[in-house]
């Protein structure tokens, strides 16, 4: 790959292997097959929608990891992944695409089997989207010598902390989501259809913010209004955006992959008490939860002191209220590690980052007011600069 395209080094990639072997020793890994495409990018550098077919990135004890996935994709490897020898990029023919007569494991199996990695311990990520059943029992077959482990989360949890170089990204997707809220604060209108509106939103996505163009999310913006906005999880439609409703947008930007989530909550008109209400116990409650996040502290500690101020005001909220986050994939922009929620002792340390999500979702509408957040040395940066409250557009 021509290093003009990246700001990644060799280095940085060869530190994060040696982190990868760190972990793998400490589980009694021999050989770990990663098939998170987030973990792939991570590791090597290869960026590339072909997460849905079955592909892979192998990491033995010593050399260069080796990237293995749809023949058709071996160019697009060779494009993106950072200093790779061509041996270590290999691929299987078409015929094994979605061929009820045979699976492209089968080839995976081989390949090990001609590297010796076919015995010893085996971590593969079990709990993954892209790892089906079908493609762990096809391995388990055809490697007979081997013991084969739940790895689930080894390579996600070495990227928790986060280097220089990938905490600007996460600072130029901020920039991205902020001009995205400033483009609904600037085009939302009662009367408008809300698919009119996410276009927009989209649009200022990819046009990206202070000269730095935007990357696609792996989730689609959440942009329900009224009764919808009472579920978390709705995208959009064509009703025209009403009074009287809140309208609440979870979106992201994103800079090479890199996600910072925003959500904020729009109204045309005063909004009702119970949702001011709402919002000066998140506020208050978030920025409880923000003073306990600082290096040596912990998850719970920050969910603890959310939740208590929360409850103080008569509101609860029974799901965790943040995540770690960083580079993603489709479907899910959350790197499946920490959870902020009661009972998480993972210790904080500088470099992590998370989206401190303390949504409400009441019984006529939602409220949502979300951080991301930068663990520093000291304490807690805040990713964005928009207000933390409902936003009123009349």
């Amino acid at each position: 790959m021509d290093l003009k395209t990246t700001d990644f080094t060799p280095q940085d990639y060869a530190a994060r292997l040696a982190r990868i072997r760190h972990g793998m020793e400490a589980a009694g890994v021999d050989t770990m097959i990663i098939t998170d495409p987030s973990n792939m990018a991570w590791a090597t550098g290869y960026d590339g929608w072909s997460f849905y077919v079955h592909q892979a990135v192998v990491v033995g004890s010593e050399g260069a990891p080796i990237w293995w996935g749809r023949g058709i994709d071996a160019a697009g490897a060779r494009r993106t992944i950072i200093g790779a020898p061509d041996d270590a990029i290999r691929s299987y023919d078409d015929s094994y695409v979605q061929n009820d007569d045979k699976h492209p494991m089968e080839t995976l199996a081989n390949l090990l089997a001609e590297k010796e990695w076919d015995s010893g311990v085996i971590g593969v990520e079990l709990e993954n989207y892209y790892y089906s059943a079908k493609a762990h029992a096809v391995l388990v077959e055809h490697l007979p010598k081997a013991t084969i482990i739940d790895a689930t989360a080894l390579v996600n949890w070495q990227r928790t902390v986060k280097s220089r170089t990938e905490i600007e990204r996460m600072r130029r997707a901020a920039r991205i989501v902020e001009a995205m809220h400033h483009k609904i604060l600037e085009v939302a209108e009662p009367g408008l259809p809300k698919h009119q509106l996410v276009a927009e939103i989209l649009r200022a996505a990819v046009l990206g913010a202070d000269g730095h163009w935007g990357d696609y999310a792996a989730i689609v913006p959440m942009a329900p209004s009224g009764l919808d906005a009472t579920a978390p999880h709705l995208t959009w439609d064509d009703r025209p955006m009403q009074k009287d409703e809140s309208h609440f947008f979870e979106i992201a930007g994103v800079y090479r992959r890199y996600h910072v989530p925003l959500s904020r909550t729009l109204y045309f008109t005063e909004p009702p008490t119970k949702y001011r209400q709402a919002e000066a116990a998140v506020q208050e409650a978030t920025e409880a939860g923000l003073a306990q996040a600082r290096p040596g502290n912990t998850c719970d500690d920050i969910a603890n002191a959310f939740n208590t101020t929360l409850e103080r005001h008569g509101f609860y909220k029974e799901n965790r209220c943040g995540y770690s986050i960083g580079l993603s994939y489709p479907p899910d922009w959350g790197e499946r590690t920490m959870s902020l929620r009661r009972g998480d002792e993972t210790v904080l340390e500088p470099g992590m980052c998370l989206h401190f999500m303390p949504a409400l979702w009441l019984d006529d509408g939602g409220l949502e007011i979300t951080e991301s957040i930068l663990i520093t040395d000291t304490g807690v940066e805040k990713f964005c600069s928009l207000p933390g409250e409902i936003f009123l557009k009349t």
